[in-house]
């Protein structure tokens, strides 16, 4: 709950040890017992002040809409699980290093009897910060410096610098960072980056040279991303054995697109959930605002999470999408949707699954997969936390399909192609937890319903990511 300091509103009298017992103690013990009671849960009181100590550049009205709940306290109880509330929002928006919390008695000749003044002492973070981690991605890790400009005029606003360089893929970005007065979860975003991104299943290199503008807003249970992206593309070969059908995708591209993302999101985890549900739905309009991609993409992501007997948690995952070209225009390879390796249907090389020319994946324009999970705990795990509580073991059953469809045949005709040559696999493995960021896999797979031209994994597979089936 972080530190809450609080005076008592009155003073109780202070006896010395006795002895003796005798019943006029019993009764004095007991009334002071029933005073305290009515104190800390009966007594009502009212929030006078509230003030915050510590403010440098943030602009006090900033910070109104976070602590304006306090004021509605009506006894002592009720004002510090108020004040603690207070503290965690302000602490989220990230321009504290550390927020303590003083309730004091109101003083002055004007201060009511039950009167309560609430002190928030902060301390704000320095105009200037660096960081240096790592960071793990879909099978892929990445170092990761940074440099930002917290707070930067005073109202939550945030600049940042951001260089990555990682096994697949090196980045930098600029990103400003606005929230909105009162409501931390509707905030804008505008990213300026350039992305360099080698796919070895696709002998394929690609950098991006983008500036992309973000709207992120909550609507009921649900929330929406808005976004535009501009993106200079540039794709050439990674190796010279590359394929025909790569080099001819090789070039230069402009691509312009508006996008829609809708998230709910009830897990209490979204590394290893025991219960909730997630869903995603995500659309990509591109062409209508410039550039040479003209497409709609529809992407579905949706996850179940159940305890299950002695401890253990059933887990069932569904994704799917489907990209329509339009115009005339043929898809990109860097457009496409690609499926396969240890973080979708497992088994399988990364991205191998579906069309190819060989030996180059080039993606599909429509897939499906879906996944059923036991989770349970580790045989050995005792009942303290320790190293224990981050292992977990799991046995899997993933299944999925993707392929190019001809848009002319129809609905039906589209649903029969996925259910086709449909490629699945079971195993066990043991998870590790990093965190609430990240997991990592040791599966041993048994992959089935292959295909001419997939590439398997027969035997052990690790994989590291955020993401998974």
């Amino acid at each position: 709950m972080g530190t809450v300091h609080a005076r008592s509103m009155d003073s109780y009298p202070m006896h010395g040890r006795d002895l003796g017992v005798n019943p006029d103690d019993l009764e004095v013990m007991e009334a002071v017992q029933e005073t305290k009671q009515e104190v800390l849960e009966n007594k009502n009181v009212v929030v006078e002040h509230v003030n915050i100590e510590g403010l440098g550049r943030t602009k006090e009205d900033y910070l109104g809409y976070e602590i304006s709940d306090v004021f509605t306290a009506r006894n002592l109880v009720e004002v510090m699980r108020k004040s603690h509330e207070a503290r965690q929002r302000l602490l989220r928006l990230g321009i504290f290093k550390e927020v303590e919390v003083v309730i004091d008695i109101s003083e002055g000749a004007d201060a009511l009897p039950n009167g309560l003044d609430v002190t928030f002492e902060v301390t704000e973070l320095k105009r200037l910060t660096g960081s240096y981690n790592t960071m793990v991605g879909n099978n892929e890790g990445s170092m990761v410096l940074g440099i930002k400009l917290p707070n930067m005029l005073g109202r939550g606003e945030k600049l940042t610098f951001q260089f990555s360089y990682g096994t697949k893929e090196t980045s930098y970005g600029l990103s400003f960072f606005k929230p909105q007065l009162g409501f931390y979860e509707r905030n804008f975003a505008l990213n300026l980056y350039k992305v360099t991104g080698q796919f070895p299943w696709s002998s394929l290199k690609e950098t991006d040279r983008g500036v992309s503008t973000e709207l992120n807003f909550p609507l009921w249970m649900t929330d929406h991303t808005l976004k535009w992206e501009g993106v200079w593309r540039e794709l050439g070969c990674l190796a010279r054995s590359a394929s025909f059908a790569v080099r001819e995708e090789s070039g230069h591209t402009l691509k312009s697109a508006l996008s829609h993302t809708m998230v709910i999101d009830t897990r209490n985890s979204a590394i290893l959930p025991r219960r909730g549900a997630l869903l995603r739905i995500s659309q990509e309009l591109a062409g209508y605002t410039g550039g040479d991609a003209s497409f709609l993409k529809e992407d579905v992501e949706l996850q179940l999470n159940k305890p299950f007997i002695w401890g253990s948690v059933l887990s069932a995952s569904l994704w799917g999408g489907m990209i329509y070209p339009l115009g005339g225009h043929p898809t990109s390879i860097a457009d496409r949707f690609y499926l396969g390796g240890p973080t979708s249907v497992r088994g399988f090389g990364m991205y191998s699954i579906g069309p190819q020319s060989e030996g180059d994946y080039l993606g599909g324009e429509a897939y499906w997969a879906g996944g059923l999970h036991l989770y349970t705990t580790l045989h050995f795990r005792s009942n303290k936390r320790g190293l224990a509580d981050l292992f977990r073991t799991h046995f899997f059953l993933n299944a999925g399909n993707l392929c190019n469809l001809n848009y002319g045949e129809g609905p039906h005709a589209h649903l029969q192609k996925l259910a086709e040559c449909i490629r699945w696999s079971y195993g066990a493995g043991i998870i590790l937890r990093l965190g609430n960021i990240a997991r990592l896999e040791l599966n041993y797979c048994f992959p089935m319903g292959v295909q001419s031209g997939d590439r398997i994994c027969d035997g052990v597979q690790f994989g590291a990511g955020i993401r998974f089936l």
